[in-house]
Formats: structure tokens, sequence, C-alpha cells
């Protein structure tokens, strides 16, 4: 069972998801996000996806998904690097540091919340997160062109994409792409008919989401709709496993 709450770490989200069988289990789709991930004394880094993921099924999981562009101030690497990627956290700081968090998340009764203790004490010795990359992520999650969110956040499109690969992973119309995307895959999955989900998320029409779907999401739109009335929700970000 999966289940999710607001983290004390702002616009983070703290999960946890239980073993579970491989039927049980479906594409966990891009979104701008990296994940601090635990399980079975592994301490991971989600980066950032381009294209869905399949978590395998089996062991239980806690995660602290990170709010778009947040994470590479806290882990001191840029988004890109870790794109499409689940690396080892000693891999990132050194065996020694990883070593002493996994530590107390193994003693802790709730891992969840000690994993999320450890966002925390990475968040207070970072820097704040950039409130222009967090207009970034409103405009484009509004649906404005690229063109117009750079506009309004005062800067120009190449520097918006040199900072949109550092915190988000990819370029400011990947990530507009993939917004979208998951807009409409949320009006598909509440029911809404394709073609209406379609325009009323941004695309052309339903042959231009569908085209999103198979390319992002790696499924079709009646897949997709199959799947949100038969199984549970995994989280909305990063992978659940490596």
């Amino acid at each position: 069972m999966y289940a999710e709450r607001a983290s004390r770490l702002d616009g983070a989200v703290v999960w946890t998801i239980g073993s579970r069988a491989a039927a049980d289990v479906r594409p966990v789709l891009p979104d701008g996000c990296m994940d601090l991930l635990w399980s079975e004394g592994r301490l991971l880094v989600a980066g950032p996806d381009t294209r869905a993921h399949l978590p395998e099924g089996g062991a239980a999981w806690a995660g602290v998904r990170f709010a778009p562009g947040d994470a590479p101030g806290l882990l001191g690497v840029p988004a890109h690097e870790l794109r499409d990627r689940r690396v080892e956290l000693a891999d990132l700081w050194g065996a020694r540091e990883a070593r002493g968090h996994a530590r107390s998340i193994a003693r802790a009764a709730d891992s969840a919340a000690a994993l999320e203790d450890v966002a925390l004490t990475l968040a207070a010795r970072a820097p704040a997160p950039d409130p222009l990359l967090r207009a970034v992520v409103a405009g484009l999650r509004a649906g404005r062109p690229v063109a117009e969110t750079a506009d309004s956040v005062g800067i120009g499109a190449r520097q918006l994409h040199r900072r949109s690969l550092a915190a988000f992973g990819y370029g400011p119309k990947t990530l507009a792409r993939i917004l979208r995307l998951r807009r409409a895959l949320a009006l598909v999955a509440a029911g809404t008919p394709f073609a209406e989900a379609a325009v009323a998320a941004g695309c052309a029409d339903q042959a231009h989401l569908a085209r999103e779907a198979r390319s992002l999401a790696g499924t079709t739109l009646s897949a997709y709709a199959a799947a949100a009335k038969r199984l549970t929700p995994l989280p909305s970000g990063s992978s659940t496993t490596a």
C-alpha cells in the first residue's frame, strides 16, 4: 500500500510503500523531481526521469520526494548528472557520512520519519531554494509557454535552459512536456474523455496526447486509464527502486 504526506521540509513529500508483487506495480512517471530513498539498509538518490520507470516488486521503500529544482542544492550535484539514474548516496558523499545516516535510519522505529530527518539536516546546511526556479515550475505547471515563462522571471531562454539542466535535469521544454502530460493523465485517471483531457492539458488534440503518453509514460491512454482503476498509485516522482 502506497501512502504519502506533506513533509516538514517545504515543498517535499514523504512517502512509503510496502512490499508488493510484480502484478501490483505500475510505472512511475517523470515529473522533474528527485528522491532520497531507503530500503533494506540502502540509501539511494533517484535522479530526474525523462521516461517512465517500472519498479520491481518486492521490498518495501520509504522516500522523500523533493520539490522540482530543490534537490541539487541539498545534495551538491547538478540534476543532469543523475538524469535517469539511481545511485548510492555513498557515491555522492562518501561512505562514512552515508553509513552514519543509514545507521540512524536503521535504528529508528519509523524509517520514513528518520529519512525525513536526514533531508531536513541537508536543508539546514544548504542554500535556500531559489525562488526563480519555483516560479519557473509554477509557470510551466500552469501551462505557460517556455518563452513567456522565461520573460516572467526576467531571464533569457539560454540562461533558463542552463539553469533548468542543473535544477531539473533537462531543459524547460522537456519539463513543460512532462508537466503537461501529468496534467492530462490526472484527468484521464479521473475519467475525463481522452480528447477533452488533451485539450484541457494543453495538447493540440487526442493524437498529440497519445504520442506524448507513449514517449514519456511508455503506455497508451487506454492502458493508463485501466491501470488507474485497478492499481494503487505509486509515487508521483522518481522511482522507488534502484
